[in-house]
């Protein structure tokens, strides 16, 4: 199954070892001043990137990637410096380059897509002004022609209604357009190099490989060579012919993408491979369901389901949760249409059992979720958990559902109290509902930090002095800290790198095995869902329209949407195996 149609063999980035090097970079260290001293961002790191070439640098968070790709533009942040090896851009050593000649040559030689649009658009300029600035710097557009130079770059890099879309800010158009945006920006001045850092990491499987197609298109036309940075390693099989895995600031692997993918020979290559999702690796743990789908339509409510593991009785599984026909409307002003953000959606979610809702941005999963855990109310429809009608809870019975239901959100950064330490975060729900006296709920924080293996003296710490993957385990410890019987994560693990990612994963798993938990696990990424999955329940524009169980979903898709989804996932042709053992 392709994505885009492109043979990582005969990638039309390919370019012939006689090729002139482009972007050369030599035994480059970068180092950060701190209190504490010297840092050692990256050391010795050498690649090369030929003309017309894509080259992906993959690594986990802190490995250098990014570090490595800024120092090329000169654009460190802080007190990074580079304090050895060599930068050169077609024959033109960079690193001596004194600030006013690298200015020149940022956005007119070397152009860049941040991965996050929001912090890197200007909040109060309209997008047009900000593609016109760039033309202007740059001398690629008088100002009496740069009007039409604004559209003819928005028009090239995919952005439906230019004029319209030029005359907007940045809040006002969607993830996928903000991030062509960039794109137009990157890509206004025709560079020879364009530095693509996590373009598409927020994105879902449908826009990122439109996306990912339009920064092909163009740099093709444009004869532009790729450093993308990415810790998709499906992506960076897919998009790119060479490969540079970094690690704790060391290059410790390159060659061909494809073959160091499917034949990775650095420990630390096996370990990515290892722990990157698959559709094509099986369930994480042993006693996945099969048979009938958690989900249920007004012609077919009957949800048995069954145990694939022979030890255990094949027998149905009772349901924790019962969805039908849930609908979701919005008003829409200026219009007699009302906006149906949820329509007629049902499903179940046995106990013991993960449930993932699947589909693109605005497919009404995330609606769905906060439908479930009361923090919107539905327009029609009924949901029942435990048996009981969750419309009709008093405010005493409310309070008690709240404990047993308990969300985690996709930033952990933004989910925790920056103010709070990590042990006070988790006592917190303890504190809430008066759950055991004092001392005893320090007693729970302690077992709960164990619980997703942390070491007691994080408790002490704040959440800024986490990395990404320990953060999103203390909002686990804190949803488990009042023993719930479902867990609605809402893309809990979208935006960690595939170590991380895997490690939260077999985390979630273990728990579920220990504590008979129940998931609604809400995601955009189907390598992930294969993974973690019972049943899946498909959303297109609102209405889930196909739910099955994870084997059927992944091995027999029957509708369209299905399809294009599994079809876009980057990568998936390679089939490269998962050891669940890593995950």
């Amino acid at each position: 199954m392709t994505t885009s149609g492109n043979d990582v063999s005969s990638t039309p980035n390919d370019a012939s070892s006689e090729t002139p090097p482009l972007l050369e970079i030599q035994n480059l260290d970068v180092s950060f001043s701190t209190n504490y001293g010297d840092v050692a961002a990256v050391q010795g790191a050498s690649l090369t990137v030929r003309k017309g070439q894509t080259v992906a640098i993959v690594g986990e968070s802190g490995s250098g990637k990014s570090t490595t790709a800024m120092a090329a533009i000169g654009l460190l942040a802080g007190s990074g410096r580079i304090t050895g090896g060599s930068i050169k851009l077609d024959g033109q050593e960079l690193t001596t380059l004194p600030e006013s000649k690298l200015r020149s040559i940022r956005g007119r030689d070397i152009g860049m897509v941040p991965q996050d649009p929001m912090s890197n658009l200007n909040p109060v300029t309209k997008i047009g002004s900000q593609i016109a600035e760039t033309l202007l710097v740059h001398k690629m557009a008088t100002p009496k022609d740069v009007k039409e130079e604004v559209l003819e770059t928005l028009r090239s890099a995919g952005v439906p209604n230019p004029e319209k879309r030029a005359d907007q800010y940045p809040h006002e158009l969607s993830g996928g357009l903000r991030q062509r945006a960039l794109i137009a920006i990157g890509l206004a001045c025709q560079p020879r190099l364009l530095i693509a850092d996590e373009p598409t990491s927020a994105l879902d499987v449908t826009v990122q490989q439109t996306i990912l197609d339009q920064i092909q298109k163009m740099t093709a036309e444009l004869g532009t060579a790729v450093l993308l940075i990415t810790h998709d390693l499906g992506l960076a099989a897919e998009r790119a012919s060479e490969l540079v895995v970094m690690h704790r600031g060391k290059v410790v692997e390159t060659g061909p993408a494809k073959e160091i993918l499917t034949n990775p020979q650095h420990p630390y290559t096996q370990s990515l491979v290892a722990a990157a999702p698959s559709v094509a690796a099986a369930r994480l743990r042993p006693g996945a369901y099969s048979g009938t789908s958690a989900a249920s339509s007004s012609s077919e409510s009957d949800s048995t389901t069954q145990y694939d593991d022979a030890s255990v009785q094949s027998q149905p599984a009772p349901n924790l949760v019962e969805v039908r026909d849930l609908t979701k409307i919005y008003p829409v002003r200026g219009s007699k249409e009302d906006f149906y953000a949820a329509k007629n959606v049902s499903f179940d979610v046995p106990r013991g059992s993960t449930v993932a809702i699947v589909g693109e941005s605005g497919s009404g999963k995330t609606t769905t979720a906060r439908m479930l855990l009361k923090l919107i109310e539905p327009s029609s429809g009924t949901m029942t958990f435990d048996g009981q009608d969750i419309a009709t809870l008093d405010k005493a019975q409310l309070r008690a559902f709240r404990q047993r239901v308990q969300p985690v959100f996709q930033d952990p950064y933004s989910s925790l109290n920056p103010m709070f330490t990590v042990g006070r975060i988790i006592q917190e729900p303890l504190d809430t509902y008066k759950r055991g006296t004092v001392k005893e709920r320090r007693v729970r924080v302690a077992e709960l930090l164990k619980e997703v293996s942390l070491p007691p003296e994080m408790a002490s710490r704040y959440p800024s002095e986490l990395s990404g993957g320990q953060r999103q385990r203390v909002a686990i410890a804190r949803a488990l800290a009042l023993q719930p019987d479902l867990m609605v994560c809402d893309e809990p693990v979208s935006a960690l790198d595939v170590l991380v990612q895997s490690q939260i994963l077999k985390l979630l798993g273990k728990l579920q095995q220990e504590f008979g938990l129940s998931y609604l696990f809400i995601s955009h990424d189907l390598a992930v869902v294969r993974l973690i999955s019972d049943f899946v329940c498909v959303m297109k524009d609102g209405e889930v329209v196909e739910a099955a169980t994870s084997e059927e979903i992944f091995t027999n898709p029957r509708h369209p949407y299905t399809r294009q989804l599994l079809a876009s996932i980057p990568g998936n042709e390679l089939n490269i195996a998962t050891d669940p053992d890593a995950a």
